[in-house]
Parts: C-alpha cells; structure tokens; sequence
C-alpha cells in the first residue's frame, strides 16, 4: 500500500462533498428525463416491446444510483459521514437494498476478495477433497456440464445469474463464501448464519430493513393507485435490470478463465485487489455508471478514493505494476459468455493454497 500512494497522486485520496452531489444530480437529471418518456408511453399489449425496451434503457441509467450509493458505503462519497450515509441509505433503500446489510457484506468481499473459503460472493465449487472447508460439488459441476453441453449450461448460468443471482445472494447468501454458511441480509438470527453479523451489524440490518420497508409500502400504494402494470412497467421491469448489472460488475471483474483463487500463505489483502479485473464498457456506460466496471482494479485496492478520480489512479497503478494489472479488453457480452461457459470450478494447485479453474 506504501509503493501504491507513492504513485497515485495525492488528490485521488480526497473526497468533495459538492462534486460527489453533482453527479447525483446528474443521475437524477438523466432518469427524470427517462421516466418523462416513459410516462408516454401507452399502457397497451402492442407497446410490450417498447416498455422491455424503456426497462432496458431506464435500468441502465437507474444504476447510476446503485454506484454512488456504493461510494457512500465505502466512505468514497463525501467527508461528511451524516451526509454520506443518508444518501447511501435513501438510494439503495429505494433500489430495494438493505443498505446498512449490504456494506457490512460488502466490506467482507472487499477484505478477502477471491478467497476461496473467506470471500463473499461469485465463491466457485472446487474440485478435491475439501481439506480447508471449500465449496465442495466441483466434480458434480463439471459432470453436470458436460452432460449439458457447453453452451446450453452458458444459458442456464447466465439465465440463473442475471435473473436470480442478487436476490438469491441477499436471501440466502448464494455465491458467498462457505464460512458464513446461510445468511439473509435481511434477518440476522437464527435459522440463517450470524457469521456475517457481529456485534453492532445485528442492529443495522434491523435498520436497514425499516428503509426497504417503506419503500415497499410505497410500492404497494402505487399498485393499488395505478395498477400492477404500471408499476411492473415503471419500476419492477428496471429495477430488474438495475440487479442484472450488478451482478455483471460483481461476476466480471473478479471472475475469468485465467484468474485464480487463493488461501492460506498465498492470499494477502493486495494480491486479492490485484485479482480484481478491470473491462471495457465504452463511453456511454462508463458515464451512466460512474466507471464502476473500467475502474475496479483501483476500487478495490482503495476503495475510498471517489469515482472522479478513479481513472487517473487506474493509469497510475497501470504504469507502475504492469506485471500484475489485470484489464480484458474483451467486448462484455463476449466475456459473460466465456464465463459463463467455462468458469464451472476450480481445482487446488498441487503444494500451494492457489485454485485454477478446470479446463473442460
């Protein structure tokens, strides 16, 4: 961490408080202007197509929201803490996120990420003997597959990830890591694991779900006052996609053929950062979300240091460890593919504590 601020400049380390709201106020501006067009368009069975369109498109934009809601969990957002948390708590509440939940779990990620036993999402099925408490199933996994045929598992995982993989995380904790056991983000006791919730996090989930909880309600006097279609139209149909491209960030940018996991005397808090893979999304998506995905490498060396300057601290890092930044510069949807396909499970390396995913 010394070598890395020694060479990202000193000003990526520094939060504004008012450059962090005006893109807030950018999101707002641009899903405002979304939800204008969307309020035109006819509620009638011949206009379904273009409503998966605007779900589509307002999705997108709405993620904006999940990746500055993101930086104020991580403390990214502003100086002022108050400030820092209510706009956290108001916006992934909205999205459905229980906010206090989500950054305790998170933080965990950011700890050990690509640990095979202590990291908390995306954990992949091993193939062995399960010495050190891994996911067991590999074998399982890779027999399933092959029966399947490749590309017909590729649709299975990308049908189970990008529609059911974050409620089935937050529910249940699917993909975490096996030391927590069963946990639900949104009851901290028994019958789920408590692994994730010590001490004082048993308190903020409960305040977490109080947020969710009013948004619910809410949710529910609009379908009493508007009908269920327009608000599956208005907001379940984004909201659904907003989850889609969380889980794309999270599978993506610690997820490839050639990324290992770790444990034991190989893993270290900065070789899991370095493990984090930075993509391209193009201009377009970089701007909407706040370069959440051609940034992560960075996000997650330092995840304090705010989405602005990001980018010049991702050229720093790229300058000064060449041999350990990772960046695919293959087009997403092409990589959701190979992943998807291909990243089935993962075999130890014989004499070390590194897995490798099975070729197949």
């Amino acid at each position: 961490m010394k070598q890395i601020t020694q060479v990202v400049p000193d000003i990526c380390f520094t939060r504004s408080t008012l450059r962090s709201l005006g893109y807030l106020l950018q999101s707002l501006v641009i899903q405002s202007f979304v939800i204008a067009i969307g309020l035109s368009i006819p509620y009638t069975y011949s206009m379904i197509p273009i409503w998966i369109l605007y779900s589509l498109i307002s999705g997108t934009t709405a993620m904006g929201f999940w990746v500055l809601a993101h930086e104020c969990g991580h403390g990214a957002f502003s100086d002022n803490k108050k400030l820092e948390t209510f706009v956290g708590y108001i916006l992934h509440s909205f999205l459905l996120v229980p906010y206090f939940s989500w950054q305790r779990s998170h933080a965990v990620h950011h700890r050990f990420t690509n640990h095979i036993t202590d990291g908390e999402t995306h954990v992949p099925l091993v193939i062995g003997n399960n010495s050190i408490g891994e996911k067991p199933g590999g074998e399982k996994e890779i027999e399933f597959s092959r029966a399947l045929g490749k590309n017909k598992y590729g649709i299975v995982q990308l049908v189970l990830h990008l529609s059911f993989g974050w409620p089935a995380y937050l529910l249940t904790g699917a993909t975490g890591g096996p030391r927590y056991g069963m946990s639900n983000h949104f009851w901290p006791i028994e019958p789920f694991s408590q692994e994730l919730w010590p001490s004082i996090w048993k308190k903020k989930v409960w305040i977490s779900d109080f947020g969710v909880g009013i948004v619910f309600l809410v949710i529910i006097a609009f379908g009493n006052s508007f009908g269920i279609v327009p608000l599956i139209a208005m907001y379940i149909g984004p909201l659904l996609v907003v989850n889609c491209w969380l889980v794309v960030y999270t599978w993506l940018h610690h997820t490839d053929t050639d990324v290992p996991h770790l444990a034991g005397d190989e893993f270290s808090f900065i070789r899991g950062a370095f493990l984090s893979i930075d993509r391209p999304y193009g201009r377009i998506i970089d701007f909407l979300h706040h370069r959440i995905g051609s940034t992560h490498v960075i996000h997650h060396i330092s995840p304090t240091i705010p989405h602005y300057y990001a980018n010049l601290a991702t050229k720093s890092i790229k300058r000064a460890f060449p041999k350990v930044y990772l960046f695919n510069p293959m087009p997403i949807h092409k990589s959701l593919w190979n992943i998807a396909r291909n990243c089935i499970a993962v075999r130890p390396e014989e004499g070390r504590s590194r897995y490798f995913w099975q070729k197949t």
